[in-house]
């Protein structure tokens, strides 16, 4: 059995605490939280962009903490699970590693490199898991993706082109705080950034352009450059400031034969074009997006029992994705490529 204790409950605290509920061999036993309402059970205030809405919840049995440092005592926590706000993320992540437990963070890693790499430094010292909650290889059209382009059935990938566009969320007052949560390149875009470090390795430069909100990148379109001038990869991500438009994400991704596209904003299913000029509609399962992160719960879960990481969710592949994030970012402020 692995024992998690969850450290933070706001939107995405709930969230792992529902997933864990569908996870076999996994148990929530302690959680750390400083409202008192959430702590005694009352989530009916938490509210987010998709799955159910907050409600009361039975936490019998449950070890309930005030302060991280209860919790990351605790003999039955083996997994410090972190859903805080992500300038948290370090000291949280620290603390737990510091105890000696394996450390689950919610994404983005941290907000600065020098964050990051201590934590990671943190994990290799302590010679314990640091897994960070990069959910998107985890949702069903993502997963489609990458297994097709590493099975090698359609050929080399050759690239692809990335968006993820969402109106201003009113409801993260610390949206745009580059302390607090980043921005929308390292707390939206960064999901894309991960992906595209997955599929294709670190680029040699990046070039973005687009436009600045204070100090963070709001609306940007960024081109990676690789060494092989054959592979081009490019992203579209950021706020837009009209609040009709919905969340908006998806993928066009070219192999030597076939091309991969899926598309929510303009209700395109994953689709697969091939070179004998097909159009094939995969079956692709449509579920609750809390099972999306069940299946993340559940590759923490195999990580812990195996001692091994994820090619998912380990630790240096996360702070690979935020050093792209304030690349790009760089970029719009120079006005120019720059180095990787």
């Amino acid at each position: 059995m692995v024992r998690v204790g969850i450290v933070g409950i706001g939107f995405m605290g709930m969230i792992h605490y529902l997933a864990y509920q569908k996870v076999r061999g996994v148990k929530v036993t302690a959680i750390c939280e400083k409202i008192p309402e959430r702590l005694a059970g009352d989530w009916r205030g938490i509210k987010g962009n998709f799955g159910p809405a907050g409600r009361k919840m039975d936490l019998s049995g449950i070890a309930r903490y005030s302060e991280l440092q209860e919790l990351v005592a605790d003999p039955n926590v083996d997994v410090v699970d972190v859903c805080l706000p992500p300038s948290l993320h370090p000291e949280a992540t620290i603390a737990g590693l510091e105890a000696g437990k394996h450390v689950f963070c919610e994404k983005p890693i941290a907000l600065t490199m020098a964050a990051a790499d201590a934590m990671v430094k943190t994990a290799k010292k302590k010679g314990k898991l640091l897994l960070i909650g990069h959910v998107l290889p985890f949702f069903a059209s993502y997963r489609f993706a990458y297994d097709t382009v590493v099975s090698g059935k359609f050929g080399k990938i050759l690239g692809g082109h990335f968006t993820r566009v969402i109106s201003d969320p009113l409801w993260l007052r610390d949206f745009y705080d580059p302390n607090v949560c980043g921005g929308p390149a390292i707390d939206l875009h960064i999901h894309d950034a991960h992906f595209i470090r997955l599929l294709f390795g670190m680029p040699k430069s990046v070039q973005s352009v687009g436009r600045m909100r204070g100090e963070v990148a709001e609306f940007f379109q960024s081109h990676f450059l690789y060494d092989d001038p054959q592979v081009t990869v490019s992203a579209t991500s950021g706020v837009i400031r009209q609040q009709g438009r919905p969340f908006t994400n998806g993928y066009e991704i070219h192999l030597e034969k076939a091309t991969l596209v899926f598309d929510s904003w303009m209700n395109m299913p994953v689709t697969v074009l091939t070179e004998d000029g097909k159009v094939k509609r995969p079956k692709i399962p449509v579920r609750d997006p809390v099972d999306d992160f069940a299946a993340e719960m559940a590759e923490v879960a195999r990580c812990v029992k195996m001692g091994t990481t994820s090619a998912f969710l380990d630790g240096e592949l996360a702070r690979d994705a935020l050093r792209l994030a304030h690349k790009q970012t760089e970029s719009i402020i120079k006005r120019r490529p720059v180095k990787v």
